[in-house]
């Protein structure tokens, strides 16, 4: 049992969390699809390049990768600032899978085009079962999954497998992780550029990141224990880089997406407890008051993140405990739950056992 289906205790009603990868339901018009499409999305037969073969890759090539020294990026900074610039303005499809120890693979294929009025527009769809899928157009994501009344929210990226910070923003990761570039590797076939993402006080897991060498396009990324052993994997299948959007943006209807949603602007009810230990570089990202789906009680609420990892807390008082003390480590995700005589705290993240109880134990009450 993974640590997520813990966490179900802690769904609030009414509560909007973060975005979730979706699919879209049914069809618009009568042509029969694959339930993965959104119904924003017209029925033109499309014809997807990168299916036919395990390891396709079509690469316009944006550098001369026999060109000498000087003129290739040689720093990590510079191989990521590679990275964030053909994520952000290039016309790409990219197949990936990812692999969590101890789960099935998942197949996604993500796209992303710049169409000639300035447009940013962006996909990305879970490819087994049901189907899930996003679509942003600029700063407006939308929502599509099985069984969900679509939404939309405004976000300028894609909340996928992929942290977005490290392909849009290295830059604010710099006070948490060390980036360390390793030299020449080969993936799939390709040459590419290895960089190593260190935790700076070693209190969160390792990454191993692979850059194609012509393009700067991502093709996998390693997310290491602190042994050393592999939690997940993200690994480039196949990937397309054209001069032009894919076909499958000229077929989005943007005026039958649904209207992002309103979030509450309402203040905060104010903690009555902080915590005073976060690994370097991780902050509190939100705060609020929720209540528990499953009973009814009340419960503070923090979410904290460095970029790579988000790192939820849930706190309430010791005679509402919901048991005693529990830990518990599933694949990538670590649950801990401990009680002292005035609260009752949760850590639920992606980090090690022993970042969890130094967070939890931090707790202490607000002087007001």
């Amino acid at each position: 049992m993974r640590c997520s289906s813990i966490v179900a205790l802690f769904f609030i009603s009414g509560a909007v969390g973060q975005t979730t990868h979706a699919q879209s339901s049914s069809a618009v018009s009568q042509v029969p699809r694959t339930s993965s499409q959104s119904p924003a999305v017209s029925d033109k037969a499309e014809v997807d390049p990168t299916q036919d073969a395990p390891h396709n890759f079509q690469v316009n090539e944006t550098r001369d990768v026999t060109a000498s020294a000087e003129t290739q990026p040689q720093s990590a900074s510079q191989w990521l600032a590679e990275l964030q610039n053909i994520i952000t303005n290039a016309n790409f499809q990219v197949s990936f899978v990812q692999t969590i120890a101890g789960k099935e693979t998942v197949p996604y294929l993500w796209r992303h085009g710049i169409m000639e009025d300035g447009s940013e527009l962006e996909q990305l769809n879970l490819q087994n079962g049901p189907g899930r899928e996003l679509i942003r157009i600029n700063d407006v994501v939308s929502v599509f999954e099985p069984d969900v009344q679509p939404y939309s929210l405004r976000s300028k990226h894609i909340n996928g497998p992929i942290p977005s910070a490290l392909l849009y923003h290295p830059e604010q990761l710099a006070e948490a992780y060390e980036f360390v570039a390793v030299g020449r590797a080969r993936v799939a076939g390709r040459s590419a550029q290895q960089i190593r993402i260190v935790s700076r006080d070693n209190t969160r897991f390792g990454y191993q990141l692979w850059l194609d060498e012509s393009s700067g396009m991502l093709l996998k990324l390693n997310m290491l224990d602190l042994q050393g052993a592999l939690l997940e994997q993200i690994q480039v299948t196949a990937f397309a880089i054209s001069p032009t959007p894919a076909e499958y943006f000229s077929r989005i209807n943007a005026a039958s997406l649904p209207a992002p949603m309103a979030l509450s602007t309402a203040p905060a009810r104010a903690h009555k407890w902080d915590v005073t230990y976060l690994p370097a570089g991780m902050r509190e990202i939100k705060q609020d008051t929720r209540r528990l789906a499953l009973t009814g009680q009340v419960v503070e609420y923090k979410l904290f993140s460095d970029g790579l990892v988000d790192v939820s807390v849930y706190v309430q008082p010791a005679d509402d405990a919901l048991g005693e003390t529990l830990a518990l480590r599933n694949e990538v995700s670590t649950f801990l739950t401990l009680t002292d005589g005035k609260a009752q705290v949760t850590v639920v993240g992606e980090i090690p056992l022993q970042t969890a109880n130094a967070i939890a134990t931090s707790l202490r009450p607000v002087n007001n």
